[in-house]
């Protein structure tokens, strides 16, 4: 998979997206991430990228032309161009799984008070919001968009059951986890996980799942 991050801040992707398992998956080849700064294709003197809006308003409006000449540039057949908007569809994990399967991703980072909607018309494929607030800018949500994305190409994770027993994979939220020491400050590690009993593992994880789906997320359960 290749994707290219368009922002006019960079230093905000390059950081981040270098670092832990998504620079591991860039060394090792498994994906390539590219964060170009979008003034570059600015045809103005000051490499401006945005001008007040038509009919007032506050704020600044991102200029159609050089997004569409980046995007061009790189364009494909094959490529899909998200845009990052709260005004998108809400992101989660189904969403995700879908864009492992694209070959090449073209991200579009808002800034100010938006983007001309003849970028959204004439170029995105699709509109993705990580959730119901806003942001200061899109190169944070294309951050967290990306790294859920590249997590689960296959040899990312390299456990493959890291990704398919996490919260969300089959609707629900995942049971607690525990670690060494088994008893700390009086409180313990339940039973049920030491006892090498799989089968009573994994039935309790099942009921602490749909436990903590209940407590936490009802919304995830299934209607009755």
């Amino acid at each position: 998979m290749r994707i290219d991050i368009l922002t006019i801040f960079p230093e905000m992707c390059t950081g981040p997206l270098g670092l832990s398992i998504i620079g591991r998956a860039q060394e090792t080849g498994l994906v390539t991430i590219a964060v170009h700064d979008l003034r570059q294709w600015s045809s103005d003197r000051h490499r401006r990228v945005d001008d007040e809006p038509y009919g007032g308003g506050q704020g600044m409006v991102m200029r159609c032309e050089p997004i569409f000449a980046a995007v061009e540039a790189m364009r494909t057949e094959n490529s899909r161009v998200v845009l990052m908007t709260p005004q998108g569809r809400r992101m989660d994990q189904t969403l995700v799984q879908f864009f492992t399967g694209i070959t090449h991703l073209i991200i579009l980072c808002g800034h100010y008070e938006g983007i001309d909607h003849r970028v959204v018309e004439g170029l995105v494929t699709d509109e993705v919001s990580i959730g119901d607030y806003v942001l200061t800018n899109g190169a944070i949500a294309a951050n967290i968009f990306t790294d859920a994305v590249v997590r689960l190409l296959p040899g990312v994770l390299g456990d493959e059951r890291s990704a398919a027993e996490e919260s969300f994979c089959e609707g629900l939220i995942e049971a607690p986890c525990y670690t060494r020491p088994p008893d700390f400050r009086g409180m313990k590690v339940p039973a049920v996980l030491v006892s090498g009993h799989h089968e009573k593992i994994a039935a309790w994880k099942q009921a602490e799942s749909l436990r903590r789906t209940a407590a936490n997320r009802p919304d995830l359960l299934p209607e009755q």
